[in-house]
């Protein structure tokens, strides 16, 4: 019998439409067997598994909330931001993403040149078999090193050869956070800041609020208790929504993270409900 989550929503969570191993459909139905009352999906760049996951989760009788990751670039540092509830048929929003899925593209296929000169032939299609949705992006690639026998793991070939200071490392398109807030919130959802202990981004936040920041993700498998704490007081202070959620990408992925044993209660869903609805209408 599946163990029961901690939490009652996990708002932050990866399918196979970007860099998670369950599919759309699966992650809902792991988290109904975990227990959850509500999730929210925020893959990579990319929406896509928005219509599979709705499907399943009006036919199990969870709440889903829709959401996105969007990866950015801050003074030298890796910064996330969260978006909750955009509208999937803004105009600019669809193109927006489109841009990036294009330029993650570019990316990947200079990374695998990078990898080739080191003697590791790996294909484009060969990272293609593990990329099933519109979001390719290095786990892939260190997913077809390990089929391949190049590597024994995926951390490895991240600690080897793909990340920051490695000899495969190609820099992401420069995305600021300011132009990932304005494009959630231009489409009626709601921006948050995602693990900022990670990167120890206090000092940045005040910034973000005058653009348009409207939450701060606080609950983290990558948050000490100290974090935790410092983060929910400025959030109240500068009267932010306080998230939380796993990053759940599945077994192997991030072993030891499992979905619903960080997050948050109904109460927080419940508000960013009402932020969404009342979003929703400034942006039309």
């Amino acid at each position: 019998m599946c163990q029961k989550s901690k939490y009652e929503a996990d708002l932050h969570c990866h399918t196979s439409a970007s860099d998670g191993l369950l599919t759309p459909e699966g992650i809902i139905e792991h988290a109904v067997r975990r227990g959850l009352r509500a999730i929210a999906i925020t893959d990579h760049d990319t929406i896509t598994g928005w219509t599979k996951a709705e499907e399943t989760s009006e036919r199990l009788g969870i709440l889903l909330i829709k959401g996105i990751e969007i990866n950015t670039d801050w003074e030298g540092k890796e910064v996330h931001i969260l978006g909750f509830g955009m509208d999937e048929n803004n105009k600019s929003f669809k193109k927006q993403l489109f841009d990036l899925q294009e330029k993650r593209i570019f990316r990947i296929k200079e990374i695998l040149e990078k990898l080739k000169k080191l003697g590791i032939d790996i294909s484009f299609t060969d990272v293609l078999q593990y990329a099933r949705g519109e979001s390719v992006g290095r786990p892939h690639v260190a997913q077809a090193m390990v089929k391949k026998g190049y590597i024994a793991s995926i951390k490895m070939a991240f600690d080897r050869y793909l990340k920051i200071g490695c000899p495969a490392y190609v820099p992401r398109y420069k995305l600021s956070p300011t132009k990932a807030i304005k494009i959630i919130n231009d489409s009626g959802g709601i921006p948050v800041l995602a693990h900022p202990g990670v990167q120890d981004l206090e000092s940045d936040i005040r910034q973000w609020v005058e653009e348009g920041l409207l939450g701060i993700e606080i609950t983290h498998p990558d948050h000490s208790l100290d974090d935790k704490i410092k983060y929910h007081k400025i959030a109240e202070r500068k009267g932010l929504i306080a998230t939380g959620g796993s990053d759940y990408h599945g077994p192997g992925i991030k072993p030891g993270i499992e979905l619903g044993d960080w997050g948050v209660g109904l109460d927080i869903v419940d508000q960013l409900e009402q932020m969404i609805k009342q979003n929703q209408i400034e942006a039309k």
